[in-house]
C-alpha cells in the first residue's frame, strides 16, 4: 500500500510495528494472560460445541423424524416440537448465563490480577 509519494503510510512500515507497548509486552509475557487464553478459549469453544450439538440435533430431527416431532402431547394440538424447540432457546439462554456468570468472576478476576501485575 503506497501513499501519493510513493512511502508506505507509518503504520505498515517494518520499523513501526516492530516496536511493542512496554505494557502490552509485560502482558503478553504474563503466564496468567496465557491461562486466561486457554481458559476462556477452551470454555467458548465447549460451549460453542454444546449449542451446535442442540440446535443442529434439533434441524435433523425436524429433516428426518417430523412424526416424531408431529406427535401430540395430551389432547390438544401442541406437538413435541413445540417443546423442544423451545427447550433450544430454553438452553441457549441457560448457557448464555452459564458464560457471563463465569465471566464476570474467574475470567474477570485473572484481568484484574494480570492489569495489576503489569502496571508494576
Amino acid at each position: 500500500m503506497a501513499t501519493a509519494v510513493g512511502r508506505a503510510p507509518a503504520h505498515s512500515r517494518p520499523e513501526e510495528t516492530s516496536k511493542v507497548d512496554p505494557v502490552v509486552a509485560r502482558i503478553q509475557a504474563n503466564p496468567k494472560y496465557h491461562e486466561l487464553r486457554r481458559k476462556r478459549s477452551g470454555f467458548g469453544w465447549l460451549l460453542t460445541a454444546l449449542m451446535m450439538i442442540v440446535y443442529y440435533g434439533y434441524i435433523a430431527l425436524i429433516a428426518f423424524n417430523k412424526p416424531f416431532l408431529a406427535t401430540p402431547l395430551g389432547q390438544g394440538v401442541t406437538t413435541l416440537g413445540i417443546p423442544l424447540g423451545m427447550g433450544v432457546i430454553v438452553f441457549t439462554i441457560i448457557i448464555t448465563g452459564i458464560y457471563v456468570r463465569r465471566a464476570n468472576s474467574e475470567f474477570d478476576a485473572l484481568t484484574a490480577e494480570i492489569l495489576k501485575d503489569a502496571a508494576k
